[in-house]
Parts: C-alpha cells; structure tokens; sequence
C-alpha cells in the first residue's frame, strides 16, 4: 500500500502535463479562422469545464462523501488508472496531430479547413474527446473518489453538447461529404456496424 493516497493521481497528472505542453506548442501553427462560435457560448463550456477539472484535480477538503473512495487504495488500481490515462492521452495527441493546422480549441472553422479521414478520423468523428475521456476515466480510476466520477460525467456530457455543435458547423461546411462521414464513424467509438 502506498503512503500516499492520491499517488496514481500524481502519475495521471504526469501525463495531463504531457497533454498541456504539447497543445500549447502545436497551437502555435494553425489556419486562420473563418468562423467561431460565440464568446458567450464558449464560456459556457469553459465554466463547465473548469468545474470538471476542480473536481478532479483539487484536494477534496469539505466534498463529504464527494471525497470518499470508490476503490480501495491500491497501488496496482492506482498504476492502472494512470496507464489508462497516459494510454488516453496519446491517442487524443495522436489524433490532434492527424488535424494538423484545423485543430482549435473552440468550435471553429477555419480558412481551407479540410474534412480529415485519416488515422483515428477514419473510424471516430471526434478522437481528441475519446483520448481525452480515456485519460479522464484513467485519471478517476486512479483518483479512486467519488468527485473523480462526477468530474468524468460533467466531461462527457461536456463533449457531447460541444461534438453536437461542431458537427452541425461541419455539416454547414462540407454537406454531404461530412454526412457520409458521419454514417460511417462513431461519435466517441468505431462504428460496429
């Protein structure tokens, strides 16, 4: 048993750092933008967000049953949480690497933005929010709180209004090549049929 409690939180949080550093780089190089969402709305979704992140990354001083655990403490739960972390977080890299320069952080369309279909576009409409819920659903398990499982279903319920949303500006953008693309992708998963 490990001394420290939150130790697979601290290993899961090696890997959100990993994540912060190389989007704050790959952000550098992006198409200029032709359309974004409103200001308001996307402060709406940053607010959620942030809510999301306090939850799961912040002492659980005063949460009462918020802060108490799911799993026992464990070291073997706590390494396989920040394995499913560090798994989900170079797969949303690697998916934000096939988007190149039309990746935004907001709902955007961009100057000669392109319909990618390539790596993890060939069988997720939305890979970057999958790697992202991986690495959250790695980062609860090692966290192993009840506020981690709060945290993780304010960010999916987060992801599913913002993919809504972006695939509706797709769909003003590229018609029937991004409804094809939609009938052959999962939203978060591959597609099983």
């Amino acid at each position: 048993m490990t001394a420290d409690p939150y130790y697979g939180l601290h290993l899961a949080s090696l890997a959100w750092i990993v994540f912060l550093a190389y989007w704050l780089v790959s952000a550098r190089k992006l198409k200029s933008v032709k359309r974004r969402e409103p200001r308001a709305e996307r402060g709406v979704y940053l607010a959620v967000m942030v809510t999301s992140y306090v939850l799961m990354f912040n002492d659980p001083l005063s949460l009462g049953w918020l802060g108490r655990r799911f799993v026992p403490v464990s070291p073997l739960v706590e390494a396989l949480g920040a394995g499913i972390a560090a798994l989900g977080i170079a797969f949303a890299i690697w998916a934000r690497r096939h988007l190149g320069e039309n990746w935004s952080a907001t709902i955007t369309l961009k100057e000669g933005h392109e319909l990618i279909r390539s790596g993890p576009y060939r069988h997720i409409r939305h890979p970057i929010y999958t790697g992202m819920l991986t690495g959250l659903s790695g980062t609860a398990l090692a966290l192993g709180e009840y506020r981690a499982l709060l945290s993780l279903a304010i960010a999916v319920s987060a992801f599913y209004f913002k993919a809504r949303k972006e695939e509706r500006y797709l769909v003003q953008e590229f018609g029937e090549g991004f409804r094809e693309h939609r009938e052959h992708t999962g939203m978060f998963l591959p597609r099983l049929t």
